[in-house]
């Protein structure tokens, strides 16, 4: 009786929806999924863990890291420690920039043929790991990665060299994922590609290590987390699915677990949360099934390309204003953000009002954690040069409503 109860209510719900001029029994994209990554987490798991993993790997091993906060912070002396005692010969690779530049992997790719590496241990956060991603790669392949990978989508069709990576600041998802975002200075290119062969084999991820992370770059890579499930929830799809119950429930995790965060740096639940949060945004599972919106990201990197400002920052100045734009086009999606994410009553709006309340509640949530608005806050000097930047931004699939480079402008003068 109770099969026969639930198969009724879904024929009824899919006579309800052609009565109501509804599409029937709308059903999600069809899919893969695929995710090889390993996660160590939690308190200590670098210690515990690391000189395990590192036994069953090569003699030489890259170690990758950024300006040296690893150092300040006691992380540097814990990893060295753990792979001395599992016997490795450790080649450093330091320095590695905010937004990596494929000068820095081809510097990379270098060393680890000079030194003959046999694998590479990523410690840091998005930057460090997609750039040692990168690396990977170029470390193997005989072809120009950025040419055949990041110019354009490519096919992998070889294995790249192992990678690991231990994150010390939560924001890009990049420890669950094959994404890379390389900027190709020579062409004032910031394009980023995705492929599963480039997953890292494991990621130990210890919320603690996040602690000593500014606060402004907390903050922007919070932002950025939100940013990436905002970007999959605002897009087809729209009928019930498991993606978007999920990516709201992550929303509110963003939201509730920064403030918290900003309260107290050392709140592990917070931190901890932020971390998987940043994880669960980018490991793919919200993904499947939906069409995704990543035009205000594409238009983020093409700014960064030029000013070299800080990702999440850039994204705050944008996502407003750029929502403002296509929210009428999806006026029930950003409804149910509205109600669901930041909890407005209706109180007789329309949705188009309710859409409008959302967007207008993101605004106000990014001036409460102190993020910039205006692109001037994050380098652009010069309204002049918004064109030519407008104009090299790519336009994808997926948005509400198609962009062109003609709006894209209207955006940026907008921010400005």
């Amino acid at each position: 009786q109770r099969q026969m109860c639930i198969r009724d209510r879904i024929v009824h719900s899919g006579e309800y929806r052609k009565k109501n001029g509804q599409r029937g029994c709308v059903m999600m994209n069809n899919f893969i999924f695929e995710n090889k990554t390993k996660v160590y987490f939690g308190k200590g798991c670098v210690g515990e863990y690391l000189p395990k993993i590192a036994a069953v790997h090569g003699d030489k091993v890259l170690l990758a890291y950024g300006g040296g906060s690893i150092k300040k912070n006691g992380v540097y002396e814990e990893v060295i420690a753990a792979l001395e005692k599992a016997g490795k010969t450790i080649i450093e690779f330091p320095g590695i920039m905010e937004n990596p530049t494929y000068k820095k992997v081809l510097e990379g790719t270098k060393l680890v043929k000079e030194k003959q590496v046999d694998w590479i241990l990523a410690v840091g956060g998005g930057s460090v790991m997609d750039c040692s991603k990168a690396i990977s790669m170029a470390a193997v392949s005989e072809k120009d990665v950025w040419d055949e990978y990041w110019a354009k989508k490519g096919v992998v069709d070889f294995e790249p060299m192992p990678l690991g990576v231990i994150v010390t600041a939560s924001g890009t998802g990049s420890e669950c994922n094959g994404g890379a975002v390389i900027t190709n200075e020579e062409v004032m290119i910031k394009t980023d590609r995705d492929y599963p062969k480039c997953n890292p084999e494991f990621a130990l991820m210890d919320p603690t290590y996040t602690y000593t992370v500014p606060t402004k770059q907390m903050v922007a890579g919070s932002f950025d987390i939100l940013s990436h499930v905002m970007e999959t929830y605002f897009s087809e799809p729209d009928e019930d699915n498991v993606s978007d119950d999920i990516s709201e429930a992550l929303m509110r995790g963003v939201i509730t677990s920064l403030r918290a965060a900003l309260v107290n740096p050392e709140d592990y639940t917070a931190r901890s949360n932020l971390m998987w949060l940043s994880t669960m945004a980018e490991n793919r599972i919200i993904k499947l099934g939906k069409k995704c919106d990543f035009e205000c990201h594409q238009m983020e990197h093409q700014i960064s390309a030029y000013t070299n400002c800080s990702h999440g920052c850039g994204l705050a100045v944008l996502h407003p204003v750029y929502y403002r734009h296509i929210c009428q086009a999806g006026a029930k999606k950003f409804t149910r953000f509205a109600e669901n994410v930041w909890k407005i009553p209706r109180n007789g709006r329309t949705d188009e009002e309710m859409a409008e309340a959302g967007v207008e509640a993101l605004a106000d949530f990014i001036r409460e954690i102190g993020l910039p608005t205006t692109l001037r806050e994050v380098g652009v000097e010069k309204k002049e040069d918004l064109k030519e930047i407008a104009d090299s931004c790519y336009l994808v699939d997926g948005s509400y409503k198609k962009m062109t480079h003609e709006e894209i402008l209207e955006i940026f003068l907008e921010c400005f």
